[in-house]
């Protein structure tokens, strides 16, 4: 729905027009080689292949600027969607025409910050995870034991307990549970 909405002002637009939209991320590639768009506008959390994928993938083949546009605008998630090589993230709540504004600088290869966010990601600082440490707390989300976690990442228990630790630490919480909801509230994974 918020797609459609997105693409329908963004139509109203003289000097822009939509010419794909996929609902997974897996599919962006595909909507890229059939479509050639100019600027991609990508969201953080798609199924299939996420946000931050997605843009690397886009970013690989060559062919067009990616700008996120996206709810979770978190420090940790612009860090990471400019590093994958995005030229922009914006909120889903901007104003319209900010939003059509924001493609025309990415399409003229300036880059866009939401400013209130770009300030935050300033005084938030860099994820202090590695990145074997933010992939164990990715596995931890889903809260099961640290064999399955073990076996799910093809390390030894005492190595994810060992990364575990490290990032119980690196966090400032108490248990991998708090850990991995903090680094996913800030982005960091």
């Amino acid at each position: 729905m918020v797609r459609g909405a997105l693409a329908a002002l963004l139509d109203l637009e003289s000097d822009l027009e939509v010419v794909a939209q996929v609902g997974r991320g897996d599919e962006v590639l595909a909507a890229l080689e059939a479509s050639a768009p100019d600027v991609c506008l990508l969201d953080i959390e798609m199924p299939g292949l996420d946000g931050i994928e997605a843009t690397r993938a886009v970013r690989a083949a060559g062919r067009a600027r990616v700008l996120v546009v996206t709810t979770f605008g978190r420090p940790g998630y612009l860090r990471r969607a400019l590093d994958a090589g995005a030229s922009g993230f914006v909120v889903k709540d901007t104003p319209a025409h900010e939003l059509a504004d924001a493609v025309r600088r990415v399409h003229a290869g300036l880059r866009v910050v939401d400013p209130a966010l770009a300030t935050e990601s300033l005084l938030d600082g860099t994820s202090p995870l590695t990145d074997r440490e933010a992939d164990v707390l990715r596995a931890a989300l889903d809260g099961g034991p640290v064999a399955a976690i073990a076996a799910h990442l093809h390390l030894s228990p005492g190595t994810v307990r060992n990364h575990l630790s490290a990032a119980i630490g690196k966090t400032g919480t108490r248990t991998r549970a708090e850990a991995a909801r903090t680094a996913r509230d800030r982005g960091w994974i």
